[in-house]
């Protein structure tokens, strides 16, 4: 890697982290899809484990009830934003360990975890086939990975309303990902691709749920006049259903395992 894409690289960290700390305060309050996308992981999860992983915690919402599913169990929280890891704490207490860490670079030993739980982290990561060799790396043998991450064409009503293709997230398609695992050594056990639709009553409330959650990175030198947010607005509204407003996520939901 040459110094210039790993400058590129911790720029793009820093950003996530800082996006992520600033949203942190108000995460929970405005998480609804990040919640009801994590539920399609729940009850897929295995009877027993010892040391499980929340990959992306964020505010600790799922590494506590993984705590509670696993009372036994080691629990740690992994994410790199340190805003997100303080909220955490706050809320939950030192019974889970709470670690600041990349994805691509996971600070544990190799077979140190038999479950990695993740749910819409991974499409943060630049380097997909790094994070997968990481997990296979820190897996046990006959461990598993339970993942949702998105795909291209999430946030598309948001792209089309500011004229802005900018604004989709540059995720790796589901072949990429697929390669990726492949490669790393990790088996595919199960896998579903699906559009999740979310429905707001306005604009304000659409960029309120993505920002107040750091989904949106600000581009360096960014502003908007009266005009740009009139003429967002009435494109918008020509995707208004009954519902209200919608929002896509194209979700893939990933069960893998290492094998014995």
């Amino acid at each position: 890697m040459s110094d210039l894409t790993l400058n590129s690289e911790v720029n793009w960290q820093a950003r996530v982290a800082h996006a992520f700390s600033r949203a942190a305060p108000r995460y929970d309050v405005l998480a609804t899809a990040q919640r009801q996308i994590g539920e399609m992981l729940w009850g897929s999860l295995p009877s027993r484990a010892f040391n499980v992983l929340d990959m992306g915690c964020g505010t600790g919402f799922w590494t506590q009830r993984l705590a509670e599913l696993y009372p036994n169990a080691r629990i740690t929280g992994l994410d790199l934003a340190p805003g997100m890891l303080e909220q955490a704490r706050q809320r939950y207490g030192e019974s889970i360990h709470w670690q600041p860490g990349d994805a691509a670079t996971l600070p544990f030993g190799k077979h140190a975890i038999d479950l990695v739980f993740s749910n819409l982290a991974v499409q943060w990561c630049r380097d997909i086939g790094a994070v997968m060799e990481e997990l296979y790396r820190v897996l046990t043998p006959g461990g598993q990975a339970h993942i949702t991450t998105l795909l291209p064409g999430t946030l598309e009503e948001i792209a089309f309303a500011w004229q802005r293709p900018e604004a989709l997230l540059q995720t790796p398609d589901r072949a990429s990902v697929e390669r990726a695992i492949g490669e790393s050594g990790l088996t595919i056990t199960r896998q579903a691709a699906t559009v999740e639709r979310f429905y707001y009553p306005d604009l304000k409330a659409v960029m309120a749920s993505i920002k107040g959650v750091g989904a949106q990175i600000a581009r360096p030198q960014a502003s908007l006049s009266r005009n740009d947010i009139a003429a967002a607005q009435a494109r918008f509204e020509q995707l208004r259903q009954p519902e209200g407003l919608p929002v896509s996520y194209h979700c893939l939901t990933l069960h893998l395992g290492k094998s014995l």
